[in-house]
């Protein structure tokens, strides 16, 4: 379905309604820098008109300031996703997609990196869609999740989550995945979230 959306794949039935100029960012699952460039090259590739201002606030925000002239093998894994992040932001995107960004990592690695996701969205309106196998990170970055049958892949449920994100304390957190869980109980198929 994301190579659909993203332009990758034209072989399948139907109609994807995006303006041609739309403006991508994505965040594959693998951080899918160039290892010969460092940091700040690999997010000037996606970028090359980003001004210094932009450059240095995503930095700022992603904790990457102290690694701009690093290369992607002195990156730990966490490091490396925030790169990726940078490289999705910089286009300025009218459409962020991002695929599993907080997959292998730790939870409190995760926790952090989700919320630094949450400030680069809040800080540019910005349409986006996350695909994960987690209901934890779509009940905290999402606005509407959409649940997924397995291959080929269907909507089977659409969720909208009544509560801003910037208001979501733990317990809401708790009961919207509570209400979420019941919601679904009846069906055993593995689903995808996005």
């Amino acid at each position: 379905m994301l190579r659909i959306i993203l332009g990758l794949d034209s072989d399948f039935r139907g109609h994807v309604a995006r303006p041609p100029e739309a403006r991508i960012g994505m965040v594959f699952q693998e951080p899918r820098l160039l290892p010969w460039r460092s940091v700040e090259q690999n997010v000037r590739l996606a970028a090359p008109d980003v001004t210094e201002a932009k450059l240095s606030e995503l930095f700022r925000i992603l904790e990457l300031e102290a690694h701009r002239s690093h290369f992607p093998g002195e990156l730990s894994l966490g490091l490396a996703r925030r790169v990726a992040l940078a490289r999705a932001f910089a286009v300025e995107p009218d459409l962020l997609v991002l695929d599993e960004p907080l997959a292998s990592l730790d939870d409190a690695l995760a926790g952090r990196l989700r919320d630094e996701i949450a400030t680069l969205v809040a800080s540019r309106p910005v349409m986006t869609l996350l695909v994960t196998h987690s209901l934890d990170d779509a009940v905290r970055l999402g606005d509407r999740l959409f649940f997924l049958s397995p291959r080929p892949a269907r909507i089977v449920a659409e969720v909208p989550i009544g509560i801003p994100r910037d208001r979501r304390d733990e317990a809401e957190i708790a009961a919207i995945k509570a209400g979420l869980a019941q919601r679904t109980q009846g069906d055993r198929t593995e689903r995808d979230v996005s």
